[in-house]
């Protein structure tokens, strides 16, 4: 299994433009992801999230303040589960948005639905 290294941005919409008001927020397709996988120092929340998803677009900028936040211990990553149904189906994912935080490469924790910054904190937090 391979780790994913950056805040992700598969696709170019109005909700995902929420996530370039960050530097620690790159752009990359799959193909970057990949192989970022294979190289994270840290552990990596991947979100993922769909444009037309209400819950997806309330936590986006939490998202991006956490990524900050976090940035030497964790780094956030975005999937478009329209755009990669295949890792979605990998990672099981049945409801958006889905948080998965992985640790060498392998999943450690699950958070399905929105939440307040306090509750992702603490999520994060947990898992360390």
């Amino acid at each position: 299994m391979k780790k994913i290294l950056s805040l992700v941005i598969i696709t170019i919409s109005l909700s995902s433009l929420l996530f370039a008001q960050s530097d620690k927020i790159h752009w990359r397709t799959v193909e970057e992801v990949a192989v970022l996988q294979e190289t994270a120092p840290r552990k990596v929340l991947m979100d993922v999230y769909t444009t037309w998803c209400g819950p997806c677009k309330m936590i986006g900028p939490l998202l991006v303040e956490l990524s900050e936040e976090y940035a030497k211990k964790v780094k956030i990553v975005k999937l478009n589960v329209d755009e990669n149904n295949n890792t979605a189906i990998q990672y099981a994912v049945r409801s958006i948005p889905t948080l998965i935080l992985f640790k060498d490469g392998q999943v450690q924790a699950q958070h399905i639905g929105a939440a307040a910054k306090g509750q992702l904190k603490q999520f994060i937090d947990s898992n360390l």
